[in-house]
């Protein structure tokens, strides 16, 4: 018998129960083998925590910075020309519902609300709608001039509005279309086509071809391939853009200034505000002023709140594909 003994030639032990030189040398959870690396996955997670919390705070303050105004101007809204300037951070002690009637009704904010409504809902129609099919036709057909008619759209979204408003005013007045709806919708859809076919061309080349091929061989025509195969599939897309020009458009200030320049019934939301505001400085009806202010943002809010998951995967989707 040799004087060190083979631990596999021990009773019970076998060759894969022999412990191997590598495993000996594994420390455990204090060893001092892995201290480096056991350092660094500590400091790297201190570092992400502390990178976390500086986000989300930065995330809190910018929420703060956003919601805070609205909040505030809605509050003013149910109080009173002197609660407003003697607490204007304390609640109201009544709510005054009749500013909110008063600026509907004196300060003809309904009227104006019709109006925006009818411009917006009219040209967000016709914007998607043409929107749509021409960024369908740039992404998924091949002809000559394609890439100069993309470029084309992409470079009206860097043109300057305030540079056309002249010819634009004198073209619309040669066409008889100054102080009308359907002018001003025209403008509009003139004014988000570029923005809507940039991003729904992009759009459009992340859908399966194979779905389009499959229609046109059961014998769909491009027509019918587009409204009712592509189209339904493009709805998160298109959703996302549509907000994004309701916003736009309900919000637009320049151009009903400059278009909308002879009936008063016609006016937009927007501009009825600044004469509401401009009207303070000689009645002080700052209540009425944050009613008007307040009903002009609850349909931005609305459309937001409600589609706000549908415009996070809109934007999220090509990517995702």
């Amino acid at each position: 018998m040799s004087a060190q003994t083979d631990p596999a030639d021990l009773p019970g032990v076998t060759k894969e129960q022999e412990p191997s030189p590598a495993a000996a040398r594994v420390p455990g959870p204090r060893g001092g083998t892995g201290g480096k690396g056991g350092a660094r996955s500590a400091g790297g997670s201190s570092e992400g925590k502390t990178l976390n919390v500086f986000s989300h705070g930065i995330l809190v303050i910018w929420g703060l910075l956003v919601t805070m105004p609205l909040l505030w101007a809605v509050v003013s809204s149910f109080k009173d020309d002197t609660e407003i300037f003697g607490s204007p951070w304390g609640l109201p002690s009544v709510l005054h519902f009749d500013n909110w009637s008063r600026a509907w009704d004196k300060a003809n904010m309904g009227q104006y609300f019709l109006n925006s409504l009818i411009v917006v809902g009219g040209s967000l129609i016709g914007t998607m709608l043409l929107g749509a099919m021409a960024a369908y036709v740039l992404a998924r057909f091949d002809f000559p001039g394609n890439r100069f008619l993309y470029f084309l759209f992409v470079g009206g979204m860097g043109f300057p509005v305030i540079l056309a408003l002249v010819p634009l005013f004198f073209v619309m007045k040669n066409m008889a279309l100054l102080d009308t709806y359907h002018g001003l919708i025209l403008v509009y859809i003139a004014y988000s086509l570029p923005f809507t076919v940039f991003f729904l061309s992009g759009f459009f080349k992340t859908l399966p071809t194979s779905v389009a091929e499959a229609a046109l061989i059961d014998g769909a025509s491009h027509t019918r391939t587009f409204f009712q195969v592509m189209l339904p599939m493009a709805k998160p897309g298109l959703i996302s853009v549509g907000i994004f020009n309701f916003l736009g458009q309900w919000n637009q200030y320049l151009l009903p200034t400059v278009l909308n320049v002879g009936d008063p019934d016609k006016k937009m939301l927007t501009q009825g505000l600044v004469a509401l505001a401009v009207s303070q400085g000689y009645k002080g009806d700052w209540s009425g002023l944050f009613a008007g202010l307040t009903i002009a943002m609850l349909p931005v809010l609305a459309a937001y709140i409600i589609f706000q998951r549908q415009v996070v995967a809109g934007l999220t989707a090509g990517a995702l594909k």
